[in-house]
């Protein structure tokens, strides 16, 4: 395999991670908008409930962004 080719994929994998890590934090920050608490003081506070959604979340937008950035970086 050519190294030119690796590099670039190397390269998409980082910038499709760190383009997924900031679409998670933007989903968090409304997520924390649209709540009527604060999502911050309830984690900290080790609701459980509220860290098995905020979880939910996470792992549903690192699904959806990271499936969207997968295929347009292919």
């Amino acid at each position: 395999m050519d190294i030119s080719i690796m590099a670039l994929n190397i390269s998409y994998a980082i910038f499709g991670a760190i383009l997924t890590v900031v679409c998670m934090l933007i989903g968090y920050k409304i997520f924390d908008k649209i709540t009527p608490f604060d999502t911050s003081r309830e984690l900290a506070e080790k609701n459980i409930a509220v860290g098995i959604v905020v979880g939910s979340v996470f792992i549903g937008l690192g699904i959806a962004v990271g499936l969207v950035i997968g295929m347009g970086l292919n």
